[in-house]
């Protein structure tokens, strides 16, 4: 199985959108040391994040007054095809295919539930996002409905782990290898369906303390997910939800 061939179907770019890139820019290089690669697009300069030579993502802009927020891509062999599926499948589409000069091809959509991402197709090998964003997890409000729409889109199979107390965690996978996690939301949980995309760090306590005294909040604290790794989940500075994790060493 080719380098490629095992890219597609993983999250390769994470994108946040926020009100104050700057400041967002500022608050991840200062708590997760990423470096910054500017790439020039028109008059608009997009700072990425490049780690371990390759980049994974990067900052900008939110449109209008919606929210901060990461938005996540799934590389896909085909842009426009991947977009009808969207729309067969019962997803609605936010921005149509349109191509990004000497990068790909993308388009943003939903998924039935409400949920955002983006379908991203490279002119070169599909990046990948690993070292950085480690983990991509769903919840939603119909965990079967995710199940069949993730399967028509992307190709993905799943699997269900029985976590504990009645909690079913589901794995999503393709080409053998895991793509993201998702879980079925309760209706008490605040919030609406979406991604939330998880981060790499050595020590997940100390860098929710130093997020937390950079302006960030903390949605959960600092916990062990037994055989998986510790885990927290914060709000940045300008409002973006993102995860920080720390594998379980073997």
């Amino acid at each position: 199985m080719s380098t490629v061939e095992t890219r597609i179907g993983r999250f390769g770019w994470h994108d946040l959108r926020s009100p104050d890139p700057a400041a967002a820019t500022r608050f991840y290089t200062e708590l997760l040391g990423w470096e910054l690669e500017v790439f020039p697009m028109g008059e608009f300069e997009y700072p990425m994040i490049s780690m371990y030579d390759q980049s994974h993502g990067g900052f900008g802009p939110v449109d209008g007054d919606e929210p901060a927020h990461w938005l996540g891509s799934i590389v896909v062999e085909d842009v426009d095809a991947a977009t009808e599926r969207v729309k067969t499948a019962g997803g609605n589409v936010i921005v149509e295919p349109s191509d990004i000069e000497g990068v790909g091809r993308w388009s943003v959509v939903t998924d039935p539930q409400g949920a955002v991402f983006a379908l991203f197709q490279s002119v070169d090998a599909p990046p990948t996002s690993e070292g950085v964003f480690v983990w991509d997890e769903l919840g939603t409000s119909d965990i079967e409905g995710a199940k069949r729409f993730y399967a028509e889109v992307v190709g993905w199979e799943s699997s269900d782990q029985d976590m504990g107390d009645g909690f079913i965690y589901t794995i999503f996978r393709s080409s053998g290898v895991d793509r993201a996690g998702a879980y079925q939301r309760q209706p008490d949980m605040p919030g609406a369906p979406g991604w939330l995309p998880y981060v790499a760090t050595g020590d997940v306590d100390a860098t929710l303390e130093r997020a937390t005294s950079a302006g960030a909040t903390s949605i959960t604290e600092a916990m062990d997910i037994p055989t998986v790794g510790r885990m927290a989940i914060i709000v940045d500075p300008t409002g973006a939800v993102v995860g920080l994790y720390k594998p379980e060493e073997s």
